[in-house]
């Protein structure tokens, strides 16, 4: 039995969570630290964790593998399937092969939670569906115009349907509790106007101003593409302590070469870029990204899509400032973004696409909420009750919860999505560059003289320099091999050579054709001249990647 036990059919606030994280580093410190990166607008800590099995090297000098979740308040899922990973990796530790492994191979980096203050507004009673990150408290970002909240003191904040004759809205045919579009020119009916619960600041007696939050939406402030037009990118560029926070870790760790950040929902595994099509991406970069979403779409079965050319409704308006873009696209790091949950899906809909603002028919929407009453109750839809709004006059209110509907799941599913996406993110780990010294020979050449023959190779998946960007930013490290001689003299050669970059078995995806790729090495050899006079002495060669961590092998000269 595992020597933690932590529930994960529910989720979890901040007491909780950071409870269940200090109690995995109290029962396996030999695998775990635990350290805060940073202390939120309301004093919360970003909790940030580092597992490796130190007895078999430090965490620097392995490949690195990095997760996050939770930069989205709302987005409770994520922090439980991160919290999840940090749980399986350390009670499967000794048990499980690959967890054994990749612990005393590997090093994890786990941000579970980004957003602390967030997170707890939108878990609590009234559950804010969009809050920030605490730099402002629900309505005080706005100066005027609907400020979302729960008027009627339900616990819930959800939709206002006010009758209006100029309504985009009407009451669904076959179910009244659901609203469907007007169709073009139709008249004669009862209409609605639908907007969120909540009261008018300012209210000028017409018009129901909707002004967006100034609340942060951290995964727009990374310096990529930045830009003060997008809506929450903050004053600028890691204005935000938890996003800071992040960058710190990602920059202070240069080992890091696989990444996942966690996001709800859609049930998609997202690959750069935000503002790329397909065609603009090096193929050989591209091909990597399709060959491990398609492992990702294996295990999880969500499709793996395109942020850019699937995922933005309008190609003009692409997204700016966003995590997965910023270390792919400066740094070269193989990043994914997940989307959890996919309702429609569960829901037995056929989906036409990934990414839909728009409204649902009335036959998708009616199979959801058949779906949700069945599987959430009245936490994911309210029931309509009128209520006398004191600037709207009669109305009532009710709908669906979207967090707890669209953009989490019951807890009765929760686990299974959070044990899937794990076992993905512990493939992608596993496919990071290893660099091995296989083999050291000496050769006796008389007078006290030695020849040294180190072979070196990327035993890895992906290649030490990770993607072919990296490379044209000049940002890749080589791999470099050096001679340490004990009790002997370095006579011929430098101390240490660089090998260049060794080519991952990604590349070698077909049988070799002159008209094909052709192929990068994958090993090579160094060789040094050594006097060694008296007894006792020896060699050692260590073999270093920064993506591809560090090894090294020893032997005698005599």
């Amino acid at each position: 039995m595992p020597k933690v036990q932590i529930p994960f059919d529910t989720y979890h606030d901040h007491d909780a969570m950071t409870a269940h994280l200090k109690a995995l580093a109290a029962a396996y410190p030999d695998l775990c630290r635990l350290t805060s990166i940073a202390r939120s607008f309301r004093g919360r800590d970003v909790w940030f964790v580092e597992l490796t099995n130190p007895s078999t090297g430090p965490g620097h000098e392995k490949p690195g593998f990095y997760i996050d979740a939770q930069i989205h308040a709302e987005e409770h899922a994520t922090s439980a399937t991160a919290l999840y990973a940090i749980w399986y990796l350390l009670t499967h530790y000794g048990i499980d092969e690959e967890c054994t492994r990749l612990l005393d191979t590997q090093v994890f980096y786990v941000i579970p939670r980004i957003n602390p203050d967030g997170a707890e507004y939108s878990l609590k009673e009234p559950y804010h569906p969009w809050c920030g990150n605490g730099r402002f408290l629900p309505g005080e970002d706005r100066i005027d115009g609907l400020i979302p909240q729960d008027i009627n003191g339900d616990g819930y904040i959800v939709n206002m349907r006010v009758p209006d004759p100029r309504g985009e809205w009407k009451k669904s045919p076959t179910e009244p509790r659901l609203m469907v579009q007007r169709e073009p020119g139709e008249e004669g009916g009862e209409y609605y106007r639908v907007y969120p619960e909540g009261l008018i600041r300012d209210y000028d007696g017409v018009h129901v101003k909707i002004v967006p939050g100034n609340d942060g939406n951290m995964n727009r402030n990374f310096p990529i593409n930045w830009s003060p037009r997008e809506y929450g990118a903050g004053l600028y560029p890691f204005s935000e302590p938890e996003a800071m926070g992040m960058g710190e870790v990602i920059l202070n760790h240069p080992n890091i070469c696989g990444m996942c950040a966690y996001h709800t929902h859609g049930g998609i595994i997202l690959r750069p870029s935000m503002m790329k099509l397909d065609a603009e991406m090096s193929p050989r970069d591209l091909a990597l990204y399709k060959d491990l979403g398609a492992v990702g779409t294996r295990i999880t079965g969500y499709p793996t899509i395109s942020t850019y050319e699937e995922f933005t409704p309008d190609k003009s308006k692409a997204r700016h400032g966003s995590l997965k873009d910023w270390v792919y696209e400066e740094m070269g790091i193989i990043c994914f973004s997940t989307e959890l949950w996919d309702l429609e899906r569960t829901a037995g809909v056929d989906k036409k696409g990934y990414y839909n603002l728009g409204p649902r028919d009335a036959d998708t929407q009616e199979r959801i909420f058949r779906w949700v009453l069945a599987n959430v109750g009245d936490h994911g839809f309210r029931d309509w009750q009128p209520f006398d709004h004191p600037q709207l006059g009669p109305v009532e209110i009710g709908g669906m919860v979207y967090i707890w509907s669209y953009r989490n799941p019951p807890g009765h599913l929760l686990e299974e999505i959070c044990h899937k996406n794990t076992l993905f993110n512990l493939r992608h780990a596993a496919a990071a560059p290893r660099v091995a010294v296989d083999e050291v020979l000496v050769q006796a050449l008389g007078a006290d003289l030695f020849r040294v023959t180190a072979v070196v190779s990327n035993h890895g998946y992906l290649p030490t320099n990770l993607s072919d960007v990296a490379v044209e930013n000049r940002v890749a490290k080589p791999v470099t091999v050096s001679l340490d001689p004990d009790r002997a003299e370095l006579v011929m050669n430098p101390q240490r050579a660089d090998l260049g970059h060794l080519a991952g078995r990604n590349e070698r995806r077909y049988n070799w054709s002159p008209w094909g790729q052709q192929w990068s090495a994958v090993t090579r050899k160094v060789e040094w001249l050594v006097r060694a006079g008296g007894t006792g002495a020896a060699v050692t060669v260590t073999a270093t990647s920064e993506k591809g961590g560090t090894h090294r092998r020893s032997v005698p000269l005599a």
